[in-house]
């Protein structure tokens, strides 16, 4: 049975993934990185991984590494999975892809060079209610897409390094993802309003001064549009990664309070009989058997361990082991994975250049063609 050798770079958030790739039929958990010697011996012992590296470099010399799968801090992404590709190794790599549209344009390039395979880590479109809603489209039952519609609020107050003052479209892909993810359609061109103001020692560390950025996106050969929206810091709110579908026939709406069950809206009923809330399903039996339970639970479900994202973002949807097994079926299969090199670049451009819109006035801004760079 051929299997893939991973190596996980960072292991805070990238933790969670070890059991899972350790579990995986067709996966070989190689090896970890991390650059705090203490923490690495501890991740390494805790689930017994052999190979360990404080120097990514090094880990990248070693030929048996065939893919790497990147949880660094944001502004390392873009460097660190160009240089993977550049030592041919394959990258899985947590949201967003880079932090500008140049870096975004770079890899795909790269991918293109050398036929190694890309995947961004984008959990809402492998999390269980967007794969709830991409059966019902598949299905017939949503009828017509009419219009799609996402959100990504959450507080970022106490976040370390590079989160304070943070743009809020730049890091926009939870939101972006799934509405251009439900049909596969292509981010064609912006224009987002910013709105409010945040406290002056946050504006000026990245000389961005707004509260809310909302924005609206037009898909390329489609008559849809999006509408996303973004908030960070002094905006009162429980975590939400919302998304929303309104079609002929059937709608999709996000609760508005976590916990609670979504809202199908079904056309040409009584008014009152119209909504009705309805329970998401699992979708475990889309994995491995081996891996399954891991939609349910992760490393860090409880206690000391909890990592901020994980609890903040209600473990994720289940997204997890979906991720990983996409990729490892990605590079099993020698194909593209979901969302690939071009596809994740369109993702993460479009909250750039949204935040560059924002600061222009809600200007309109084409987002480039990453399938012909």
């Amino acid at each position: 049975m051929k299997q893939i050798n991973i190596a996980i770079v960072g292991l805070g958030f990238g933790a969670e993934f070890i059991p899972i790739y350790q579990r995986h039929p067709h996966a070989n958990m190689y090896a970890i990185c991390q650059r705090t010697e203490s923490k690495l011996n501890a991740v390494g012992d805790e689930f017994g991984i052999d190979v360990r590296y404080t120097s990514y470099d090094e880990l990248l010399a070693d030929p048996k590494v065939d893919a790497v799968h990147i949880n660094s801090p944001i502004p390392n992404h873009a460097e660190q999975t160009l240089k993977a590709l550049r030592a041919g190794k394959h990258v899985a790599c947590t949201v967003p892809m880079a932090t500008s549209v140049e870096d975004c344009m770079e890899i795909v390039k790269v991918c293109q060079e050398t036929g190694l395979k890309y995947m961004m880590m984008e959990t809402v479109v492998y999390a269980r209610e967007f794969l709830f809603v991409k059966e019902l489209y598949e299905k017939g039952e949503l009828g017509k897409v009419q219009f799609l519609k996402a959100s990504h609020q959450q507080d970022m107050e106490g976040w370390p390094d590079y989160w304070p003052g943070l743009p809020p479209m730049h890091y926009a892909t939870h939101c972006v993802g799934p509405v251009a993810g439900l049909l596969r359609l292509e981010a064609e061109y912006v224009s987002c309003f910013g709105s409010g103001t945040i406290s002056e020692d946050l504006v000026k560390i990245h000389n961005s001064p707004f509260a809310v950025e909302s924005a609206h996106i037009k898909f390329k050969d489609s008559d849809l549009s999006a509408y996303v929206y973004r908030s960070l810091f002094d905006t009162a709110r429980q975590y939400r990664e919302s998304f929303e579908v309104y079609g002929s026939k059937k709608s999709f709406e996000w609760p508005l309070i976590e916990g609670e069950h979504p809202v199908i809206h079904t056309a040409k009923k009584p008014e009152p009989e119209i909504p009705e809330r309805v329970e998401t399903p699992d979708y475990a039996h889309l994995l491995p058997e081996e891996i399954q339970s891991f939609t349910g639970r992760g490393v860090y479900d409880a206690g000391e361990k909890a990592h901020l994202s994980f609890v903040q973002g209600g473990g994720h949807g289940g997204s997890h082991p979906h991720l990983a097994h996409e990729f490892i079926s990605a590079l099993i299969e020698d194909r593209d994975p979901f969302p690939n090199a071009a596809q994740s670049a369109n993702w993460t451009s479009v909250g750039i250049l949204a935040h560059e819109s924002a600061m222009q006035g809600g200007k309109i801004i084409q987002v480039p063609d990453f399938k012909n760079p």
